[in-house]
């Protein structure tokens, strides 16, 4: 497997040395903030993350202030609320994206964030406590219980609130492949997701960087 330095040596030389390339680095939150942030906020970037999910992002971001209003600054305990009429209403409701099967995925979202923070206290105590090195069973758990939430949406929900996770996007499973980790260009068995994890920690081992600088260090390598 290479070495991670190479890997971020050769981002370096791509991005125009290491001043430009940290400035591309992400944020990472503390277990604390996280832990602290309402489940309101995690139920609107599920919502923006879902809604940007196969069209163009900045349709979504352009209309956000009126997704956050039209969904009350999504209450999960409002939302789970909402009558089937009023669903359709929201449906058909110009000031969004009028697409009913993601409109349906807030509900069954916010019914999800509510049943983990009845047994954890909150959703972001839930994400701050999940360790970094199984990462992959976050994502698991996320597309299981969630709506829409399987691939690379449930990762960027967790990189957007700021839980330190890798994105497994075109450029960084390229450099993962270039590496020698032996998955495919769409890796998503069990047993390529279980490499890929273990990479990332051998990775953060070497390096002590948190997996979100790792990750976008992968992508800026080729990309």
């Amino acid at each position: 497997m290479e070495k991670f330095a190479t890997i971020y040596q050769r981002a370096c030389e791509r991005k125009g040395g290491e001043a430009a390339l940290k400035r591309l680095m992400p944020r990472v939150r503390s277990p604390r903030a996280l832990a602290g942030t309402g489940d309101d906020r995690y139920l609107a970037e599920m919502t923006r993350c879902v809604f940007q999910a196969g069209f163009v992002w900045r349709v979504v971001d352009h209309k956000w202030d009126d997704f956050e209003d039209v969904f009350f600054g999504f209450p999960p305990e409002k939302i789970v609320l909402l009558s089937p009429d009023q669903i359709d209403r929201f449906s058909q409701n110009p000031r969004i994206i009028r697409n009913r099967q993601k409109v349906l995925s807030v509900q069954h979202n916010a019914r999800f964030i509510l049943e983990v923070a009845r047994e954890h206290g909150s959703f972001g105590k839930f994400i701050s406590r999940w360790p970094a090195t199984d990462l992959v069973g976050l994502f698991a758990y996320m597309k299981k219980h969630g709506s829409r939430l399987g691939g690379m949406t449930g990762q960027r929900v967790l990189r957007n609130r700021g839980k330190d996770t890798f994105v497994v996007t075109g450029d960084v499973t390229r450099c993962l492949q270039q590496a020698g980790a032996d998955i495919t260009a769409n890796p998503a068995s069990k047993r390529e997701l279980a490499l890929i994890q273990s990479t990332f920690n051998t990775w953060q081992d070497e390096s002590g960087l948190p997996y979100s600088h790792i990750s976008r260090i992968c992508a800026c390598s080729l990309g």
